[in-house]
């Protein structure tokens, strides 16, 4: 099979894919009080506190069972980080859309759905006139996660009101086939790095690019080979991707041919350049927001670097992630969408959208700020 499909196999499979089976997402409990802390020393140790009595809850559930944790901005900053993507939207909203149309919210990939529940906790405390007119739907691929999001909705309907707010839609974003032509603002937080990407390997000598495969044995052994056959899906990104940045971004072969011939004559030299990923489900998805939601808002967050990354993990038992290069990517979604885009670093977001206040500590640090260093935010305008 490709490697993207090697690789959306491995997270998605009904029967033994990471989301389907083994995702758990770290929740600390009770938001904490940032304020009454010293520094970021302390909500270190109380994060690692919390750390461990999550995970022995999950021990005397599931004692043998093994499993990955991982955290979210969402879960760690809760509700502060919620309420500033709430902020985003209701003001842009407002500026927009109000009175002609609903604030309809799609979100991909909701995790425990605390972001929902956050998002809608504020709107209807802050701007309870929009709330009136505010629509959340959900688009979420696991069946698990999906159950997850229901029960957090059901368990506070009551005391929140939120149930005829939200949809919950239990299908892959790549599914979809239903035109929205109203206008709507769509959050992808935290999810490109989960698309499934395509292996690429260049001849150094002709530039030829060859495209990866898994070959998965009797024996139940993986092995990887290049093809210079490159599928259509692949070839499309590549074009794509050249037309809409000019040529200008980071190439394997970035050396000059005749370094490369010279490098090429020494023995032991790899035959193929490094594998490049290339991420072409994220070029699909804009593909879906450009044909089934021409009216389209995205506000999206990610990581654009991703250091002490490991390979070689068990198949459906571990996340696969992937950077993101977010000046490439910029360029490719106004190409394919038509629209205009701003990205920022996460700080800068939350400086600009969030109660900054309620999450730094009596030393003047701020752990929602001086976090996620590594992740971008890129934005509709």
């Amino acid at each position: 099979m490709l490697t993207r499909d090697f690789v959306e196999d491995s997270l998605y499979n009904p029967s033994y894919g990471y989301f389907s089976k083994q995702v758990v997402i770290f929740t600390p409990g009770e938001p904490f009080e940032f304020n009454n802390m010293r520094d970021e020393v302390e909500f270190h140790k109380l994060l690692g506190q919390r750390y461990t009595e999550f995970e022995d809850k999950l021990d005397e559930k599931t004692p043998n069972e093994t499993r990955q944790l991982w955290h979210t901005p969402t879960e760690l900053f809760r509700p502060y980080y919620g309420e500033a993507i709430a902020r985003y939207l209701v003001a842009n909203y407002k500026l927009s859309q109000y009175p002609y149309h609903d604030l309809t919210i799609y979100e991909m990939g909701a995790g425990n759905g605390t972001l929902m529940l956050n998002i809608l906790d504020y709107i209807r405390d802050a701007e309870p006139s929009v709330y009136e007119r505010t629509k959340f739907k959900i688009i979420e691929i696991s069946s698990n996660l999906a159950k997850l999001q229901a029960i957090q909705l059901l368990r506070g309907a009551d005391s929140r009101g939120h149930s005829s707010k939200v949809e919950i839609i239990n299908k892959s974003i790549f599914e979809w086939d239903q035109i929205v032509p109203s206008p709507c603002y769509f959050l992808a937080m935290e999810v490109f790095d989960n698309f499934a990407h395509d292996a690429i390997r260049y001849d150094p000598m002709t530039e030829e690019p060859l495209q990866g495969t898994v070959l998965i044995d009797s024996r139940g052994d993986f092995y990887e080979f290049y093809v210079p056959q490159i599928d259509p899906v692949a070839s499309r990104f590549l074009r794509v991707r050249h037309a809409a940045t000019g040529g200008r971004y980071r190439h394997p072969l970035s050396q000059s041919r005749i370094l490369r011939k010279v490098k090429s004559s020494l023995p032991f030299t790899p035959n193929l350049s490094d594998p490049e990923y290339i991420p072409t489900r994220l070029m699909q998805f804009f593909d879906i927001l450009g044909k089934y939601f021409p009216s389209h808002r995205l506000l999206t967050s990610d990581f654009h670097d991703l250091p002490d990354t490991i390979r070689g993990v068990h198949q459906g038992y571990f996340d696969i992630l992937f950077p993101t290069d977010f000046g490439v990517m910029e360029l490719m979604y106004q190409a394919i969408t038509g629209k205009l885009t701003r990205v920022l670093s996460h700080e800068e977001f939350l400086r600009r959208w969030a109660d900054v206040e309620e999450t730094e500590t009596e030393n003047g640090e701020n752990p929602m700020l001086n976090w996620y260093k590594n992740a971008s935010v890129l934005t509709t305008v």
